[in-house]
C-alpha cells in the first residue's frame, strides 16, 4: 500500500508562501481530512500532495520517493485527484468523462485494451453510473456529476485519491451520497483517502485521521476524538462551541454558540 508524506514543506503562490515547513504522514488505508478556517492552506496543502505545485522547501514523498523525481505518469498512476469544481468540455458523456481516467496507461505502442474497457465499467458500476453512461454531463444532478468525476479518477486505478472539497455546492443529501461512496472506497478497497473539507462533523464522522490547519501549519493532527475540542475550533475557527457526542454514530459533533447561544439580541 503506496505512503504519502511530506517533509519540511513550504508552499507559495506568486512569491506569497502559503504552506510553512510542514512535515506530514498520511496514514494509509485511512480516511484523512484536512479542515481549517478559509484561506488557511487546505487546498494549497492539497495541491503540492499532488504535484501540482512545486515546493518552494522540502519535499513531498510518495511511497519513499520524492514526488518530483518520479515521471508524470508515473504519479498518475499511483495517485488520483480530483480539484474543487472541475470543468469538463460541453457535451461529453459521463462514460468520455470516466475513459479520461485511463489515459496515463496509453502510449503509442499501448492503445485502449480490454483491460482499459473493464477497469472504465468497473468504475461506473461502482459509482453506480451504469445506466447514465450515455447521458451528456450536464444533464446530470450535482451529485451525480461529482459521482461521475469520481469515477474518473477510480478508472486511475490508483491506491490513493485526493479530493478537494468534494462536497461543495452540493445539497445535504448528495453531500452524504459522496461521502456514503467515498467511505465503501476505503472500507471495501482499501483506497487512501485525503479530502479537503469544510463541514467538521462530516469530517469528524467519515475521517480516521483529521488535520487541522491554521495560517499554513498543522496546529493538530490524529484520531477525530483527539483532535475535535473546543479549544481547537476556537484556536482554528475563532469560533465559541460545544463539542458533544454525535448521537447517530458517537463521533465528535461541533455545536456553534453564536450570539443567538450567548443570549445576545
Amino acid at each position: 500500500m503506496k505512503g504519502l508524506s511530506t517533509k519540511g514543506l513550504s508552499l507559495a503562490y506568486d512569491g506569497a508562501t502559503i504552506i510553512w515547513d510542514l512535515n506530514l504522514a498520511i496514514p494509509a488505508g485511512k480516511i484523512s481530512a484536512l479542515v481549517g478556517a478559509n484561506g488557511c492552506g487546505k487546498s494549497t496543502l492539497l495541491r503540492g500532495l499532488a504535484r501540482l505545485l512545486k515546493p518552494r522547501g522540502g519535499a513531498v514523498y510518495l511511497d519513499g520517493e520524492s514526488i518530483f523525481q518520479l515521471s508524470t505518469k508515473e504519479v498518475a498512476q499511483q495517485l488520483g485527484i480530483l480539484p474543487q469544481s472541475p470543468v469538463a468540455p460541453e457535451g461529453l458523456t459521463v462514460k468520455d468523462l470516466v475513459a479520461q481516467g485511463r489515459y496515463p496507461y496509453q502510449s503509442w505502442l499501448q492503445q485502449w485494451s480490454e483491460k482499459d474497457e473493464k477497469i472504465v465499467q468497473q468504475a461506473l458500476e461502482i459509482t453506480d453510473l451504469l445506466k447514465l453512461s450515455e447521458r451528456a454531463l450536464d444533464t446530470l444532478s450535482g451529485g451525480q456529476r461529482q459521482r461521475a468525476w469520481i469515477a474518473m479518477a477510480l478508472a486511475q486505478d490508483t491506491d490513493i485519491l485526493l479530493l478537494d472539497e468534494p462536497t461543495t455546492f452540493l445539497d445535504l443529501a448528495h453531500q452524504i451520497e459522496v461521502l456514503d461512496l467515498l467511505y465503501d472506497l476505503n472500507k471495501f478497497q482499501d483506497r487512501t483517502i485525503v479530502m479537503v473539507l469544510h463541514d467538521l462533523n462530516q469530517a469528524c464522522r467519515y475521517a480516521d485521521y483529521l488535520v487541522a490547519v491554521k495560517e499554513g501549519r498543522i496546529f493538530t493532527a490524529g484520531e477525530p476524538k483527539q483532535v475535535m475540542n473546543e479549544e481547537m475550533v476556537k484556536e482554528v475557527f475563532g469560533l465559541d462551541c460545544r463539542v458533544v457526542a454525535d448521537p447517530v454514530v458517537g463521533t465528535p459533533m461541533c455545536v456553534p454558540i453564536g450570539r443567538k447561544g450567548k443570549g445576545i439580541n
